[in-house]
C-alpha cells in the first residue's frame, strides 16, 4: 500500500514538473474523473476523491449509459443507518444473481470495473461473454468477521460486495469456490481479482483468508489492498 501511494506522489510530481496542461486529461489528477478514463492509479486516485455530488452525477451519467441500472432509496435509520445509497439492479448487460444495496462509490466502482475490465478479460480469456455477476450480498449490519469487539464491517455501510461467482453467455458457470482450484480457471479468476485494485479500496480472495475461500470481497476502504 506504502509503494502505491509513492508511486502516486511520483506521478504528481512528474506532472507538475511537465505542466498539468500538456497531460492527456485521464493523467491529470485535477481534471474531473470521466467515465471513459482508462483504469489505472490516476483514475482509482479520482475515484477515491470524489465528493457525493460529483459521486452521484457520474453514477447518473452511467445509467444513462447503461453501463449499471441503479434504482434510488430513502435513507434508513437504526444501528447501521444508511443515506445516499442505491440499489443496484444491473450491470447493463450483465445481470445480477439478485439486486443488492450500494453506496455510490460502490455502485460507481463496480459498474467502471465489470464494464472497462471484467468483461474484456472475459472474452479474451474465457472465449464467450460475460452474463451474470452472482453475489452474497452487499449491506449486513455487522462487525467485521462477527466479532463483538471488532470495528464495523464494511457491509454495515454498504461499500462492499462479496462476489461468489460468474456465469457466461457459453452456459459456463464458475464459483469462485471451486474455480480458484481449477487450471483452466484460476488465471481468470486471479486477473479479475488483481483488475479490481484499480477500481476498489481493497479486493479480497480466495488466498487472504479461509472466511474468502468462497467469494472475492470488494470493498471501498484502504487504497490498493487487492490478494
Amino acid at each position: 500500500m506504502r509503494g502505491k501511494s509513492l508511486l502516486i506522489c511520483v506521478i504528481l510530481a512528474g506532472a507538475a514538473a511537465m505542466g498539468y496542461r500538456w497531460l492527456p486529461s485521464y493523467y491529470n489528477p485535477f481534471v474531473p474523473l470521466s467515465l471513459d478514463d482508462p483504469p489505472g492509479k490516476i483514475s482509482q486516485f479520482k475515484l477515491r476523491r470524489l465528493t457525493p455530488e460529483a459521486c452521484t452525477r457520474l453514477l447518473s451519467e452511467a445509467n444513462q449509459k447503461r453501463l449499471i441500472q441503479t434504482q434510488a432509496m430513502a435513507n434508513s435509520a437504526g444501528d447501521c443507518p444508511l443515506s445516499d445509497v442505491v440499489r443496484v439492479r444491473n450491470f447493463g448487460p450483465v445481470t445480477l444473481s439478485s439486486s443488492f444495496i450500494a453506496s455510490c462509490p460502490l455502485a460507481l466502482s463496480s459498474a467502471l470495473f465489470i464494464q472497462q475490465q471484467a468483461r474484456p478479460l472475459t472474452k479474451t480469456m474465457m472465449g464467450s461473454e460475460l452474463a451474470r455477476v452472482e453475489h452474497l450480498g452487499s449491506f449486513a449490519c455487522r462487525n467485521i468477521y462477527h466479532r463483538p469487539d471488532a470495528r464495523r464491517s464494511e457491509h454495515a455501510s454498504a461499500d462492499a460486495l462479496d462476489i461468489s461467482g460468474f456465469q457466461l453467455a457459453d452456459g459456463q458457470r464458475v464459483t469462485v469456490l471451486t474455480g480458484w482450484r481449477s487450471e483452466k480457471t484460476q488465471p481468470w479468476l486471479q486477473a479479475l481479482l488483481s483488475a479490481s485494485c484499480d477500481y476498489y479500496g481493497n479486493g479480497l480472495g480466495p488466498e487472504y483468508n479461509a472466511a474468502h475461500a468462497n467469494h472475492f470481497h470488494l470493498g471501498m476502504r484502504g487504497f490498493g489492498l487487492c490478494r
